[in-house]
């Protein structure tokens, strides 16, 4: 990363044996805890490559095989990292067009990224799953019915926070005392990256605030039941004021759990919408 920082991302670039001439690449960008090694990551890679496209599965700022590479961490709104990323990967020839594949919170920082500014270099975008309001989803997280779940997952988050390099004493601390998501995000991710609070970090990274602003094609799949990110979030969005969004919201799903008996339903429908515009 040309930040200053001396912190170097790093990804798994996947060749299809039949590529398509001249396809895009498609990059795959994790949720939360996650990495190039994370199962839904890997599912959706071994589909596109068996659609005949190049694959990058990448891993953010501090996330799997880069913990040991970054001095710093990835979080909900850093789409500055995305951009750099792309930036690279054109300046070297190793593509001239992408696909974005979001899952989680990969989705949501996507979203932001697309939003912010034109991106020629983008074909098209899939979203699936993304926590577009993280207030809301965050508040969700920390609910009874979801106790189990975000005990498991402050676990994890804690367990790979504490193996980032050069943490000071204050901080070990707070990763150490956190008890929820909303305060590892209060006292760790918003003091660490610069926000006022873990409300200022949920404001100006969640992605409901820069959907308007999207020109790529973007596919936005997420399920009414998802367990974690209310639905109401997505029927609040107006999505007749950008056509260049799709939204897909069936009742079932759960996150990122659309299985069905030929396998997963949300490979498919982003594999029609490719076709429908001419990418596959």
């Amino acid at each position: 990363m040309e930040d200053g920082t001396e912190d170097r991302l790093s990804g798994m670039l996947e060749h299809p044996e039949k590529p398509i001439p001249g396809g895009p690449v498609v990059v795959i960008i994790h949720g939360l805890t996650g990495c190039e090694e994370s199962f839904h990551v890997r599912d959706a890679a071994r589909y596109f490559v068996s659609c005949g496209l190049r694959v990058l599965r990448l891993n953010l700022r501090g996330a799997g095989p880069s913990r040991p590479d970054c001095m710093q961490t990835y979080h909900a709104g850093r789409s500055a990292d995305l951009e750099a990323v792309l930036d690279q990967l054109m300046a070297s020839g190793t593509a001239e067009k992408f696909v974005l594949f979001g899952v989680s919170l990969g989705g949501n920082m996507m979203l932001k990224y697309l939003g912010e500014k034109s991106r020629p270099h983008v074909a098209a975008a899939i979203s699936v799953s993304a926590p577009i309001d993280l207030a809301r989803s965050s508040e969700r997280f920390i609910q009874p019915r979801n106790r189990f779940y975000h005990s498991w997952l402050l676990k994890i988050m804690k367990r790979q926070a504490l193996a980032t390099p050069g943490l000071s004493a204050r901080e070990l601390s707070a990763i150490q005392h956190v008890r929820t998501i909303v305060e590892y995000d209060e006292r760790h991710i918003a003091v660490r990256d610069g926000f006022d609070s873990a409300r200022d970090y949920y404001t100006k990274s969640s992605a409901k605030g820069f959907l308007q602003g999207i020109r790529v094609p973007t596919l936005v799949v997420h399920a009414l039941n998802d367990p974690w990110i209310p639905g109401k979030i997505y029927l609040d969005v107006d999505w007749t004021g950008n056509p260049a969004l799709t939204p897909l919201l069936p009742f079932d799903g759960g996150h990122v759990g659309f299985h069905d008996r030929d396998g997963n339903w949300h490979f498919r429908m982003a594999e029609k919408f490719l076709e429908d515009r001419n990418i596959l």
